[in-house]
């Protein structure tokens, strides 16, 4: 194949994937919750092809070439994209307020949860390890209780997930990196205790972590811990 062109199925949804990434699972999940058909295009990171710059410049994953030949990247944006192009999947709210809510929720998420991840694995300093665990600690407790908040208005229906019985938007942009978290029990034993302060937390992963949605795209716990230990830093004292 010429780098002029690209592989896609006509009048299909495209997705340009890796089964590993995070991002990437977003939007995987986003069309296996919706229920809607799509082809899979997996891209190997490690030796991506050369034409994939045709799909998306910045070379990453997701891509999302849509039927009319649009491509869409960045896995929020196809995610959302996903909820408005099918309403009757439910995955969005059509009350402001509570989109509002849903929004903040995955801001705070993204801010108090993602980027302690990866420098608690990436740190190469015991110090700056452990200040790292401390601050991911601290992002799972804002969660815990915007989750509790939550769980209190109408829409939350007392749990266990976002929208009370059902795995929706919340959990298919946020469950992947909470999967990361096997890597970093594995490589720096970091584990969410099972105390009161972190009970709602983990009333949500344990759903989830049993839910279909979530299942049916989560990679093996081995193939995840070998795929990040390319950033995991050596110790030093």
């Amino acid at each position: 194949m010429s780098a002029t062109t690209f592989p896609f199925k006509e009048n299909a949804y495209t997705l340009y994937s890796n089964a590993l990434c995070p991002y990437a699972q977003r939007a995987i999940r986003a069309f296996n919750i919706a229920k809607v058909p799509y082809v899979v295009e997996e891209i190997d990171l490690k030796n991506k092809p050369d034409w994939y710059h045709l799909v998306n410049p910045q070379l990453k994953v997701p891509a999302l070439r849509t039927p009319d030949g649009t491509i869409l990247i960045e896995s929020l944006v196809i995610a959302e994209f996903v909820a408005d192009q099918f309403p009757e999947s439910g995955l969005l709210s059509t009350n402001a307020t509570e989109r509002a809510q849903l929004r903040l929720f995955i801001e705070l998420f993204a801010s108090r949860i993602n980027p302690f991840t990866y420098k608690s694995m990436t740190s190469a300093e015991v110090e700056d390890q452990k200040k790292a665990a401390e601050s991911l600690l601290a992002g799972v407790r804002a969660v815990n209780n915007e989750l509790l908040r939550q769980w209190e208005r109408p829409s939350g229906k007392g749990g266990p997930f976002w929208y009370g019985s059902k795995f929706g938007f919340a959990e298919i942009v946020t469950v992947s990196f909470v999967g990361l978290f096997v890597g970093l029990k594995h490589y720096r034993g970091f584990e969410v205790p099972e105390t009161e302060e972190y009970a709602a937390f983990n009333k949500w992963r344990a759903a989830f972590s049993q839910h279909p949605g979530f299942t049916d795209v989560k990679p093996e716990d081995a193939a995840l811990i070998e795929a990040y230990k390319k950033f995991i830093a050596d110790n030093k004292h």
